[in-house]
């Protein structure tokens, strides 16, 4: 049992609130040694041109990814999120994020097992294997036999971080306010006050065993879908055993002939639509690391952020998208009330740039035929729109939490089909819900 290169993950509150203490400390020291060569060139650097250094921006990210839990979670969420509300610099540090963690040393790994298992945790395993298959940011993945033969995928929660949520989401907001990276007006509040709900929801590993069964019946019978099945009999709040789903990542398809391409990424807005309109249940994350594929099949891997919706949620989208394919500004601001904007204090003008927005985002549904994502500039487009609400503007305006996450998850297979340059009839996939 060799101690594998790793970082041990820091699991008392103190002693992460130190590492994040260094971090602006270390931040601080890179702002006046770059603010000093400049000025001796006769340069007279803005503080936001010093702070956003690539070194600095190395110094932000690395620090958060050795955190690991929701530090790094929080940058993930951000850099997802709130991208058309952050300066871009910002936005590509915690981008970084989105990487995956340095994994435990194989000693504190030890630690957890026996925590979690017991002194004899062996005796659930005819092998472990120690080296981490993924490490990311709550916990890392080993692949297992168990004692009954069967192969398994085992995720191992890195300890410390269920008990550092609350924490960490207020240390990374202070870290962001006194660093000045965030324009001063920007309420990014409720962004993290979902951010922790969420993440407390991502470390119960209980939880998420339960999802990943509902899954499981709702998609029985379609052999389109592959999913792995919690082993529960070896698996706690903050360890979760599954078999083991052999897929290659679905960020490889860019190698496959274009019809597979297409064709998994229709599995994947059907299984969205489904999940919308059918399972009132939808996995909120966009991590490519979540899918994989065997041939014409797609893998789901990932449950934690799975989050249930009222069938008048689903209802109010319905209406919304019926009434974007029509161009019926008035049915759009209706259905969006609905589903929750607009209850704050709004002028025409925030409003009529919501609505902007939602018709570019409906871009897809707009046309009958496939629609061409690797060609097309609307990942930019919405970027643009979005910084225009944010800041040019100052129309900066709060979406209830439901949607923001429903929308990450649309943004995010909108980011994939434009990564694996896809073509898919997303009319089509929608038709038959509305």
């Amino acid at each position: 049992m060799s101690n594998d290169k790793g970082h041990k993950v820091p699991g008392h509150r103190l002693a992460r609130i130190g590492h994040l203490a260094s971090l602006a400390t270390r931040v601080a020291g890179g702002m006046l040694g770059e603010g000093a060569r400049q000025w001796s060139r006769g340069q007279r650097p803005s503080a936001r041109d010093l702070l956003l250094t690539p070194a600095n921006a190395r110094r932000v990210g690395d620090q958060l990814a050795r955190l690991r839990g929701a530090a790094m979670k929080v940058g993930q969420l951000l850099s997802m999120d709130a991208g058309d509300l952050l300066p871009p610099e910002l936005a590509d540090i915690l981008a970084r994020l989105r990487a995956e963690g340095t994994p435990m040393p194989a000693s504190q790994l030890a630690q957890v097992l026996k925590h979690e298992l017991g002194e004899d945790w062996q005796r659930h395993f005819s092998h472990f294997e120690f080296r981490p298959m993924a490490a990311a940011s709550i916990g890392q993945v080993h692949q297992a036999w168990a004692d009954d033969g069967e192969h398994l995928a085992v995720k191992i929660q890195y300890p410390g971080i269920a008990g550092s949520i609350d924490s960490d989401v207020s240390n990374v907001a202070t870290l962001l306010r006194i660093s000045g990276l965030v324009p001063e007006g920007v309420n990014y509040q409720q962004l993290l006050d979902e951010a922790r709900q969420q993440l407390h929801a991502e470390a119960d590993y209980v939880l998420e065993a339960r999802q990943l069964e509902r899954f499981n019946q709702l998609l029985a019978g379609d052999e389109r879908f592959i999913l792995p099945r919690a082993r529960t009999d070896i698996s706690t709040e903050r360890l979760l055993a599954m078999s083991f789903v052999d897929g290659k990542p679905v960020e490889s398809l860019g190698n496959e002939p274009l019809e597979r391409r297409n064709h998994i990424m229709a599995l994947l807005f059907e299984l969205l639509f489904r999940e919308l309109f059918e399972f009132n249940l939808v996995q909120t994350d966009p991590n490519f690391a979540n899918f994989q594929y065997q041939d014409e099949r797609l893998v789901l891997l990932d449950f934690g952020a799975t989050r249930e919706y009222a069938p008048s949620f689903g209802d109010g989208y319905r209406r919304l998208f019926c009434a974007a394919l029509d161009h019926n500004e008035q049915a759009m601001t209706a259905a969006l009330t609905d589903i929750g904007f607009f209850s704050q204090q709004i002028i025409p003008e925030q409003k009529q740039a919501i609505i902007h927005m939602v018709q570019l985002a409906c871009e897809p549904l707009q046309q009958n035929a496939p629609f061409d994502f690797g060609n097309s500039t609307l990942a930019q487009r919405l970027r643009d729109a979005g910084t225009a609400i944010s800041m040019q503007q100052n129309y900066w305006h709060s979406p209830p939490a439901d949607a923001l996450f429903l929308h990450r998850k649309i943004g995010g297979l909108y980011l994939l089909a434009a990564r694996l340059g896809a073509k898919v009839n997303v009319r089509q996939q929608l038709q038959s819900w509305l």
